[in-house]
């Protein structure tokens, strides 16, 4: 089969099942939801010679319609579970209810082992991470938090305040991550000299829902971030641009990009690890974080990411680094 037959059938199959979802009443979990977005991960797992950046208008609209379902229904389900276990006297010691919990474990390692790899030698870990979009259910965090960085402080961003209390809710009765833990309801984009106290930055995947939106994030960082703090952001690569934002390393202006996953099997986010430029200009009461990071270190490794978009799958899989 062509590639020209491959991008036919994935895109009249990415349609249809966009048509069955904009039909929906609701994205709220349930057996019809799951089952969609189910179909559409598997759709677009499979490796795949199309640039859906280079789609015709068209298609383009649909493929931006589409992420903003996906954010929809992945916000409700971590909405979902984030109110179930908030009704536990200690939410976090049922936090393997929610259904990919495992996979959270596993991507906390590997962000944790890249994020190792380009800092500095000296065994420094971080003392303050920001999270950018952490949502009402900040799994990232708490993983981290718990398992690999159990003296550093974590500052989740997000400009849902329900989203905010509700992950507030999971770490209040723990006596640890309550003192490391804070939530922030805010715009990062009114966020200015704080950014530049964050040793490293986290933006998730779904923080600005298009090319426009998430590069002027992406600036915004670039602005007020310390010279050489590092930032870890998500992407999509082929197909799986149908489900999240493309960023391209070229649209990361102020930093220096050290290194891109783009997994070759059932992970659906690109990862890209990048530094900010020393030579930047600091913003007004800057605050500078005195830690040298390392030059990077290509390696093949194996990747898990989460996979939040309703497939049951346990993701272990190989990747391809640029």
């Amino acid at each position: 089969m062509s590639c020209q037959q491959q991008e036919e059938i994935l895109v009249k199959t990415v349609c249809e099942i966009y048509d069955n979802i904009s039909k929906l009443d609701s994205l709220k979990p349930c057996k019809d939801v799951n089952m969609l977005f189910t179909q559409l991960v598997l759709t677009c797992m499979p490796p795949n010679p199309i640039d859906t950046t280079k789609l015709c208008q068209k298609l383009q609209e649909i493929r931006s319609h589409l992420i903003q379902l996906c954010g929809v229904a992945e916000g409700l389900l971590e909405t979902h579970f984030s109110t179930n276990l908030g009704s536990y006297e200690n939410p976090l010691d049922h936090i393997e209810e929610f259904p990919y919990f495992s996979n959270y474990i596993k991507l906390g390692l590997l962000e944790f082992t890249i994020l190792s790899d380009h800092t500095k030698s000296d065994g420094h870990v971080p003392e303050r991470i920001a999270f950018v979009g952490s949502g009402p259910l900040p799994l990232t965090s708490i993983v981290l938090a718990s398992n690999h960085l159990r003296n550093t402080s974590f500052h989740n961003y997000d400009i849902d305040e329900s989203a905010n209390s509700l992950a507030t809710r999971l770490v209040s009765a723990d006596p640890d991550l309550s003192k490391r833990m804070f939530f922030h309801a805010t715009d990062i984009l009114d966020v200015t000299d704080d950014l530049s106290e964050y040793e490293v930055v986290f933006l998730a995947a779904l923080v600005g829902m298009n090319k426009d939106d998430k590069v002027k994030v992406i600036d915004h960082l670039a602005m007020y971030m310390a010279p050489n703090s590092i930032l870890m952001l998500r992407s999509a690569h082929g197909a799986r641009g149908f489900l999240y934002p493309i960023v391209d390393p070229t649209d990361l202006q102020g930093f220096e990009v050290l290194q891109v996953f783009h997994p070759t099997d059932e992970v659906i986010n690109s990862v890209i690890i990048a530094r900010k430029s020393p030579s930047s200009t600091p913003p007004p009461q800057y605050s500078s974080v005195d830690r040298m990071i390392d030059h990077p270190v290509i390696r093949t490794c194996k990747c898990f990411e989460t996979q939040q978009d309703f497939n049951h799958l346990t993701h272990g899989i190989n990747c391809m680094i640029e």
